[in-house]
Order: structure tokens, then C-alpha cells, then sequence
């Protein structure tokens, strides 16, 4: 089991890095929002605040580094730039799946990245299908306590459980484990997809369970039927992989449909995020905080400075944005009439 996980989570990184796993024509449907250009925004420049607060935590931007990777080598290495990194800029941390944590004794100080960023919010993270294979409120307290995480995340992939070799495809009454968890773990619990979005009506079960952020992960960035079609040897799955290149809700529909029934409850936008740009469009439409993947996996590969030099422009970016409408703060942004449809 434990080399299957590593051997796993190495070709996700490889073929996340080196092939295309994304749809043909799927987006996230942010290029069909634009600013209306402030020409005359009456607000100083070096004065733009990007702070924010998340569950009461105090940050210094609305980025996250969404959760990835972890129980490799290179895992450990991608982590620990993105660790260093996250801790100079202040964008929260988010950790790749901790199943491997639990069922493997190799590479666990992979995870372990409270000391190499001390001061931001760490979140953990575990597939939610794992409450219905023999996890429950003690281990997700004993991964807590591993990586000295703030919160826990559970991550919700059914159709890539459903392409991986021996995924596991029960997802059957995971709602009620999910609405345990939140009730008993000592930490805030929040949901996440991988890359296919959320819906209104899904979001607004796991809210009444008790949910206390959701990352609705929307189409549009990587897609994991196509990173698991590169690891299938079983041509049927493999085909039918291919078939769902273009399967999800696009980030920006799944931020409107999860921010309609969820309240003032914290929205995480991720899937596909490139710039912060497309940042400052995400929390236009409602989001809090904004998860960047894929988009600095290659830097994170590298060194921290490669990755503090990709946020210091996702951060200009996002500054810029404010600036081109007149909005001094991130309060601002999120109230601002300025963002319209094409």
C-alpha cells in the first residue's frame, strides 16, 4: 500500500507538470468578466491593502496554495518551498492529501511544514471518501497533530477515484460522517473538490452539516480524469477518461451557485486560477480567499525564491486590479460594481 501511494503521488506530480490535463474547450469563464476601468480611482497607489482575515485568522493577502502534493521526495522538496515561500508573502498554506501520512512510514516530513512557516494558517487534507474506509474523528486528530495544521479540508474526487487503479467509489452516506467530523474535530472542517466545481444545492447540504469554508475547485484548471488517464493501464477506464475531458462545473458558475446558498459562510475560488487578475475577478464575485495549483507547481520545484517571485506578481497583479477601479481594500473589491459581464 505504502509504495503504491508513493509511486502514485510521483506520477501525479510528473504528469501534472509534463502533460496536458487540461479539457480541450472547457474554461473557467472568468475571461467572460472584465473591469470597468476607474480612470480617475482618487485612492494612492502604495496605500492598497490586500489583507484579509479567514475564520479569524489575520492574512496578509487572500492567496492560498492549494493543497497538491505530499509522501514523496520531490513532494517533500515541492513543500517545502511552498512552505518558505507562503510564510515570506503570507499567503495561506494548503497541504496535499494526508492519506499517506497515516498509511506509509516513508516521506511523512513531507507534510511537516509547520516550521518552515510558522506564522500562516496550514490547512490539512484528506479525501473525504476515506470516513467510509476506516478513518474517522481519531485519525484526522492524529494528522492534525502531525502537521500542526489550523484546519482540516476534506477533498471530494469521485470521478478520479473512479479512473485510478482500485479507487475507492464508495461515497455512500458520507453527508452524515462529514456532519460527525464537524461536530466532533476540534479544528474547523471545510470541503473541497478537486477540479470539477460544487453546485447550490450540494453546498448548501454541507453548510447545514456544519461545513466552515468551502473550495469549490471549479472546471476549467486541472482536470484528474486526464491525470489519471496518463497512469491507466486499463484501457476501458482510460478511454472513458478521455470522455471526460470536459466534465465540471466552470469556477466562476460554481462560485455564484455556492455563494448563493452558503451565506456569509468563507468561499475558497480555485480551478484554474492563473493571474491575479483572475484573483481579483474570483473575490469580485463573491470569493474570500483564491487557490493557486498547478499554475506554480514549476516554481515550487525549484527553489522558494522561484515561488516568492511568482506571488510578488500574482500580488501586483491583484493590486493593480484594485487600483484600475478605485478599490483600496479587499472589502472594497468584494463590493464593487465595477466587474461586469462581457
Amino acid at each position: 500500500m505504502a509504495n503504491s501511494i508513493e509511486q502514485r503521488k510521483s506520477e501525479h506530480i510528473q504528469i501534472t507538470l509534463n502533460e496536458k490535463v487540461t479539457g480541450e474547450s472547457i474554461s473557467t469563464g472568468l475571461e467572460s468578466f472584465t473591469f470597468i476601468h476607474n480612470a480617475l480611482p482618487e485612492i494612492a497607489f502604495d496605500e492598497i491593502s490586500i489583507e484579509t482575515t479567514f475564520l479569524g485568522f489575520e492574512c496578509k493577502t487572500p492567496f492560498l496554495i492549494s493543497s497538491m502534493t505530499g509522501g514523496t521526495a520531490l513532494a517533500e522538496t515541492i513543500n517545502r518551498n511552498l512552505a518558505a515561500a507562503a510564510e515570506e508573502r503570507g499567503w495561506v498554506l494548503a497541504l496535499g492529501s494526508t492519506r499517506a501520512l497515516l498509511d506509509s512510514d516513508g516521506h511523512s516530513s513531507s507534510f511537516m511544514m509547520r516550521k518552515y512557516a510558522p506564522s500562516v494558517p496550514v490547512i490539512a487534507n484528506l479525501g473525504a471518501v476515506q470516513l467510509n474506509y476506516g478513518y474517522g474523528v481519531e485519525e484526522c486528530r492524529k494528522i492534525i497533530g502531525m502537521t500542526e495544521a489550523d484546519m482540516l479540508v476534506l477533498h471530494l474526487n469521485s470521478i478520479q477515484e473512479v479512473i485510478q487503479e482500485k479507487g475507492d467509489t464508495n461515497f455512500k452516506g458520507l453527508l452524515k460522517k462529514i456532519e460527525q467530523l464537524c461536530s466532533t474535530l476540534e479544528v474547523p472542517v471545510g470541503i473541497k473538490e478537486v477540479g470539477w466545481g460544487i453546485d447550490g444545492q450540494t453546498a448548501k447540504k454541507l453548510a447545514e452539516a456544519g461545513v466552515a469554508f468551502i473550495d469549490v475547485a471549479g472546471a476549467g484548471g486541472t482536470s484528474w480524469s486526464q491525470v489519471e488517464k496518463f497512469r491507466a493501464k486499463d484501457p476501458i477506464r482510460r478511454a472513458a477518461a478521455q470522455s471526460f475531458s470536459e466534465w465540471g462545473i466552470p469556477t466562476v458558475e460554481s462560485i455564484k451557485l455556492v455563494r448563493g446558498e452558503i451565506g456569509d459562510r468563507p468561499l475558497i475560488a480555485s480551478g484554474g486560477m492563473q493571474t491575479g487578475l483572475d484573483g481579483a475577478k474570483t473575490i469580485a464575485l463573491g470569493a474570500d480567499l483564491v487557490g493557486f495549483g498547478r499554475s506554480i507547481l514549476k516554481e515550487a520545484t525549484q527553489s522558494p525564491e522561484d515561488v516568492i517571485e511568482v506571488m510578488k506578481i500574482r500580488e501586483m497583479e491583484l493590486r493593480m486590479s484594485m487600483f484600475g477601479i478605485g478599490a483600496s481594500t479587499i472589502q472594497e473589491l468584494k463590493g464593487t460594481p465595477r466587474l461586469k459581464e462581457r
